[in-house]
């Protein structure tokens, strides 16, 4: 099942990167304005069949809970509160899980920024989320046995997953989930070393981005009695304020292959979008949760709902949230 690697990123992660952030600081803030300037909904032209159902699914990007979030929780207090309502109003929420939810396992000894937060946030999640993204650099910070023990906590909690499993097909699994008779496939995949959080045929672990076998899981979640619709959730990309050009060929990729979203994340900032025939692509949602960071875009993410019918997206919209110095999001209510 294994395919060759193709040029996904070999950077090693960082998260307090800060030295991009002193250069051109006039051009970042255009690009930026450019960014947030770009219409915060749209809908797709195709007319919907009289009194067909559409499903909202609410998207949030990287969602780490250590440090101030996690004091907050062992409190009783609630680091995703500024949002419940947005999250109640959803039929289908996701968000990006980066860090490793367990009090197992060793930190890997040569990754120098490593996430794991105790298994008490498994009930702010399930509070809030109907299925969370392992397909991501962190997911594997203190081994196997944590991330095992993460997806058994999960389970009990009734908090699906995708991007991630108990072994190498588990984790090429889509998440799919049926709402108002639409039924919806969420897969994720990880462009990010280190590779050695991959599943293996007997090794759990996360779905690591190969082109061949991710064209492969979208015909899978494409067969018969699977899904309407499906969605791409990626962990990809550098922290730049645009894509580059390989998360715009695979987005494309993925599209014509039968994906009717992507959407991104890992930079740690909100990245441009575009509609490619017809469908979305959100190249990096920016953060959510994700406290240790100076840099206002850092501080910066989106909250997509997409409208969503068994013929694909009609419509979508975008709320900003601004990240405190807690790590914590709360809602700007006037975005620019």
């Amino acid at each position: 099942m294994r395919i060759a690697q193709n040029s996904a990123m070999k950077a090693t992660h960082c998260r307090h990167q800060t030295s991009w952030q002193s250069l051109k600081i006039s051009g970042l803030l255009l690009l930026g304005w450019l960014i947030f300037s770009m219409p915060v909904s749209a809908a797709n032209p195709s007319s919907l069949e009289p009194q067909e159902a559409l499903v909202s699914v609410v998207v949030v990007g990287d969602i780490m809970l250590g440090g101030p979030p996690e004091r907050m929780m062992q409190r009783g207090l609630d680091p995703f509160k500024h949002f419940s309502q947005v999250f109640k109003q959803a039929d289908i929420r996701l968000g990006n899980l980066e860090c490793v939810v367990s009090n197992k396992g060793e930190a890997e000894p040569d990754k120098p920024n490593v996430f794991r937060v105790h298994p008490r946030a498994i009930r702010f999640l399930s509070r809030h989320f109907d299925a969370v993204g392992l397909a991501n650099n962190h997911s594997g910070d203190y081994g196997p046995v944590a991330f095992a023990d993460m997806l058994k906590r999960l389970r009990q909690a009734g908090v699906g997953f995708y991007g991630g499993g108990d072994n190498l097909a588990q984790a090429h699994q889509p998440f799919i989930m049926e709402k108002k008779g639409v039924r919806i496939a969420v897969l994720g995949f990880n462009e990010f070393q280190p590779r050695s959080f991959e599943a293996d045929h007997d090794k759990p672990g996360i779905a690591w981005s190969e082109d061949e076998q991710v064209l492969r899981d979208i015909a899978w979640a494409r067969g018969p009695g699977r899904a309407d619709v499906v969605i791409m959730v990626m962990h990809w990309g550098w922290e730049d304020p645009l894509a580059n050009h390989r998360q715009r060929q695979l987005a494309r990729l993925m599209i014509d292959a039968g994906a009717d979203a992507v959407i991104g994340g890992h930079p740690h900032l909100v990245q441009d979008r575009e509609v490619y025939q017809g469908k979305p692509i959100f190249y990096s949602l920016g953060n959510f949760v994700f406290e240790g960071f100076d840099n206002p875009v850092n501080n910066t993410g989106l909250v997509l709902n997409l409208s969503i019918s068994k013929h694909g997206v009609q419509h979508w919209d975008l709320m900003q949230a601004h990240i405190d110095k807690r790590g914590v999001p709360r809602l700007r209510q006037h975005p620019p």
